[in-house]
């Protein structure tokens, strides 16, 4: 399942649901190529994964207070958020096989 993330919903979507289920969040820009290239790869990898976790992406051109608050500096940049707290996290494109040994790791 995919969510579309705003300033707005980020704390119920975010830090609340991830103390039931694991929410990894792709801050993304439209104008940014290499986000261009990981958001299909965690959509698919979303599908593959079956509920295991919530895919969450934030467009940091829409939303500057959470990205902000994150200390987001570069894009893409991936967080794991479980039991409210970021679990885990990524900057860059990364290949699917690295995505996969990630979410691995920290699921």
């Amino acid at each position: 399942m995919e969510i579309e993330l705003t300033d707005e919903n980020f704390e119920e979507e975010v830090i609340e649901r991830s103390e039931e289920i694991p929410v990894l969040v792709d801050f993304w820009a439209s104008w940014c190529g290499p986000c261009r290239m990981l958001t299909p790869t965690l959509e698919r990898i979303s599908k593959d994964y079956k509920g295991k976790f919530l895919l969450g992406k934030m467009s940091v051109e829409e939303n500057q207070i959470t990205p902000s608050k994150y200390s987001i500096m570069s894009i893409p940049t991936v967080k794991l958020f479980k039991d409210g707290k970021i679990a885990a996290e990524f900057i860059g494109a990364i290949p699917e096989h690295a995505v996969k040994d990630f979410l691995d790791k920290n699921l």
